[in-house]
């Protein structure tokens, strides 16, 4: 029973103070507010298209309950920045409260009309977060680079269904389709006046040919890409990009521009050049971030190679660097880095030459089971059924396959049918391939003391790459490559990937040798 009366003893004190308590009460800020940061800067974004957003902290670090008379955008309602402050969206705000040593977030984000402003393709728009006014006021500034673009996307028609590709048709009459569209003639060359933006896969139809000039930059939406169709062609015409009087490299990446997204794997499909594209070829070119860097697909049944890739880098794929399938392809100069399985995967044979090229995967978004280099000549459809096709030539010539497993080089022979070729040869290479378990010493395919497939390579030793996690694979002076070029190809190939003039004998790889700083 007292325990009882005292509990109900307490209730009532705390009933009659809390009755007796005066309301909240704020006073107005008086200047001496703190921020996380004094400008915010929201990176390059197209015109037209929604930036992300982005936060600002604000903080009371005094013991008192305040509020903030405005909270406004320099341009108030005119402005072309966004805000969103504690939960409420506008441009103008007025008493605000905050309470003491509490914080709040602000939330930025912006679309912006380039058209609106005369500042070329591209410009610095700026505005600014006002906190209060007069002698009180405190400011943030916000600043954002914006890009004009040709924005190039599918159609969408009157009942809201997307323009898409056909694909083709499977045994029951199923069509397979995807987002995309055909380019007219006037989109077939593309500059590098302003940035291209691709929604959708781009389609270069029957004999048309898309030439991309020099110093052009393409950004590919999600699930976006380029597709070359039956007699079509791409011509993408890079140019050395420490050159003054030349344009420099053609570069294919991701549309998300944030620093965030900058090794972000996957962003994008593919440069697919379909079976029966002809005369493709990409010079000065770096592909990053896509899911499959390039695929191809046969030859058109001439004696030229599909493909012909030089001085071009393909850079974190999130499953191939370069797959070609039954490709008929001739690389020279080409650095293929970091994939989720293979930087190149030669699958259901075909016919390749690699010359002073670099293939090195150190992925380590995720565990890799697939080598950096890997050659087969048939594609399992079930447990049954396995498509074939010769591998006709697979020539590696002074080059470097290196990367973070012990095995970088696998090849893959059609089960139970040797009568299907699978035809390699590999000279003067630096090689990776540590079988500390011996799963291959009486393996057939890898008899490395057969001269006519394996001549004068170099096994195991330190690539010495200058920052694997950047991708950076120039080699250092301590790498296992330099000098073990044979000169036969040299010739062929006599200046770098960097227009570096070869030594005689040549380093292998895509780049001569260089020495490092000490901050390397």
């Amino acid at each position: 029973m007292k325990k009882f009366l005292y509990t109900f003893l307490i209730l009532s004190i705390a009933i009659l103070w809390s009755s007796c308590r005066k309301d909240f009460v704020t006073v107005p800020s008086s200047g001496q507010l703190q921020f996380s940061k004094d400008t915010v800067y929201l990176d390059t974004i197209f015109t037209n298209i929604g930036s992300s957003t982005y936060n600002l902290k604000v903080y009371n670090r005094t013991d008192d309950d305040i509020f903030i008379p405005t909270i406004q955008l320099g341009e108030g309602e005119n402005s072309r920045y966004r805000l969103n402050v504690d939960g409420v969206a506008g441009k103008v705000f007025e008493n605000v409260e905050l309470l003491a040593n509490d914080s709040m977030f602000v939330f930025v984000e912006t679309t912006i009309d380039i058209n609106s402003f005369s500042g070329g393709n591209q410009f610095l728009y700026t505005d600014a977060i006002e906190f209060d006014n007069g002698s009180n006021q405190q400011k943030v500034e916000l600043v954002t680079l914006v890009q004009d673009a040709v924005f190039l996307y599918p159609q969408q028609f009157d009942d809201g269904t997307i323009e898409t590709l056909l694909l083709g048709v499977d045994e029951e009459g199923n069509e397979t389709r995807i987002e995309g569209f055909f380019l007219e003639d006037s989109e077939l060359n593309w500059t590098n006046e302003k940035p291209y933006v691709v929604y959708g896969y781009a389609a270069v139809g029957q004999n048309q040919v898309l030439n991309i000039d020099a110093g052009a930059r393409v950004y590919f939406h999600a699930n976006s890409g380029l597709i070359v169709g039956n007699m079509g062609s791409l011509q993408v015409n890079g140019t050395l990009s420490n050159t003054e009087e030349l344009e420099g490299e053609v570069i294919f990446e991701g549309d998300r521009l944030e620093p965030a997204f900058a090794n972000v794997p996957g962003q994008w499909g593919t440069i697919w050049l379909t079976n029966g594209s002809t005369n493709n070829s990409i010079n000065f070119a770096t592909i990053k971030n896509a899911s499959v860097g390039i695929l191809t697909e046969n030859s058109d049944g001439t004696e030229n190679p599909t493909l012909r890739l030089n001085n071009s880098k393909i850079y974190n794929s999130a499953t191939v660097g370069l797959l070609a399938r039954t490709g008929f392809v001739e690389a020279e100069n080409t650095i293929i880095g970091n994939a989720g399985q293979s930087s190149l995967y030669c699958n259901l044979g075909g016919r390749y030459s690699f010359k002073h090229c670099t293939f090195a995967n150190y992925w380590n978004n995720s565990f890799r089971t697939f080598p950096t280099v890997l050659l087969d000549n048939y594609l399992q459809v079930d447990n049954e059924t396995n498509f074939t096709a010769d591998l006709i030539q697979a020539d590696f010539s002074n080059c470097i396959i290196d990367g973070s497993n012990s095995l970088e080089l696998l090849f893959d022979q059609v089960p139970n049918d040797s009568s299907i070729l699978l035809n390699y040869k590999f000279d003067n290479c630096l090689i990776k391939f540590d079988d500390f378990q011996n799963r291959f010493t009486n393996d057939p395919l890898y008899n490395f003391n057969d001269t006519s497939i394996f001549a004068e390579n170099v096994f195991n030793q330190e690539a010495d790459f200058r920052n694997t996690e950047l991708e950076d694979f120039r080699i250092g002076n301590a790498s296992g490559a330099i000098g073990i070029g044979n000169i036969p190809t040299t010739q062929e190939v006599p200046v770098d990937a960097l227009g570096v003039t070869r030594t005689v004998p040549s380093d292998a790889g895509a780049y001569q040798n260089i020495t490092f700083s000490d901050d390397d």
